[in-house]
C-alpha cells in the first residue's frame, strides 16, 4: 500500500511539473505561430514542398536559419553555401546548450542532453527565469515540456504555413516576405538600444557582405563572410560584461 501511495504521488508530481512547464512555454508557443505561418508560406511560394519545409522545421528548429536557408534557396544559392551559412549563424547554440546543461546540475546528464536539441533563443531564455524548478524533483519534466509546447508550435505552424502557401493569392504570399526583414530587425534593434556599439557590428556585417559580392563572391558566401567577420569584430568593437559576483 505504502509503494503503492508513493509510486502514485510521483506520477502526480510529473504531471503536475508537465503542466507547469507547457505553461511556461504557451507565451513562446503564442509567438512562434505566426512566424512559423510566415515560414511555411515562404517556403512553400519558393518551390519546397509541404513535406520539405515540414521536415526541416522537425529537423533545423530554427527560425533565423530557415528563413535564411529559403532565402538562399530562391537566389540559386547551392547545398553547400546554405549548410556553411546556416552552420555560422546557429553556432551560438553551441554556447547555450554548454550554458544550459550547467545551470541544470541537479537533472541527470542523460536528460540535459536530448534537452539541448530544443534550445532555441526563446525556449534557452525562458528557462533561464526558472532556475527554482532546476532543483526540484522531476525538473527534467518542466524543461521538456517547455521545450517540446514550442516545438511542436513551430512545426505545426510550419505545416500550416504551407498549406496556406497553396491556397493563399500570389501576391499577399509575396508581401509577408517583409516578415524575414521584419524578424531581424525585431531580434536587432532590443540588442542596439541596450547597447549602440552593436550596430556597428551589423553595420560591418553588411558592408562586408556587400563589398563581398562585389569583389565576385555569389551571395551565399558573401552571407558567410560577413556573419563570420562580423561576429569576430564584436571582440573588440564590444565591452566586455561584468559578472555578478
Amino acid at each position: 500500500m505504502q509503494s503503492q501511495a508513493v509510486k502514485q504521488a510521483g506520477t502526480s508530481s510529473r504531471i503536475h511539473m508537465i503542466r507547469r512547464g507547457m505553461r511556461a512555454g504557451s507565451p513562446i508557443m503564442l509567438g512562434y505561430l505566426p512566424i512559423a505561418l510566415t515560414y511555411g508560406v515562404l517556403a512553400s511560394q519558393s518551390g519546397m514542398s509541404n513535406s520539405e519545409l515540414t521536415l526541416m522545421s522537425l529537423l533545423v528548429f530554427a527560425g533565423a536559419a530557415q528563413f535564411l536557408a529559403v532565402g538562399m534557396l530562391v537566389a540559386g544559392t547551392g547545398v553547400f553555401e546554405i549548410i556553411v551559412a546556416t552552420f555560422v549563424l546557429n553556432f551560438r547554440h553551441f554556447v547555450m546548450s554548454f550554458s544550459f546543461v550547467n545551470r541544470l546540475k541537479k537533472i541527470a546528464l542523460r536528460a540535459k542532453l536530448p534537452m539541448t536539441l530544443g534550445l532555441t533563443d526563446e525556449t534557452f531564455t525562458v528557462s533561464s527565469l526558472y532556475r527554482r524548478e532546476a532543483k526540484e524533483d522531476y525538473g527534467a519534466y518542466f524543461f521538456s515540456a517547455l521545450i517540446i509546447t514550442a516545438y511542436v508550435s513551430w512545426v505545426g505552424g510550419s505545416y500550416l504555413g504551407g498549406v496556406l502557401g497553396d491556397i493563399m493569392p500570389q501576391r499577399l504570399s509575396e508581401s509577408m516576405g517583409v516578415a524575414l526583414y521584419a524578424m531581424f530587425i525585431g531580434l536587432l534593434v532590443p540588442s542596439v538600444k541596450k547597447h549602440y556599439r552593436i550596430a556597428v557590428v551589423a553595420v560591418l556585417a553588411m558592408i562586408i557582405n556587400y563589398l563581398a559580392q562585389q569583389i565576385g563572391f555569389s551571395e551565399g558566401w558573401a552571407i558567410v563572410l560577413g556573419t563570420v567577420a562580423g561576429g569576430c569584430s564584436g571582440i573588440w568593437i564590444l565591452p566586455e560584461e561584468e559578472e555578478d559576483i
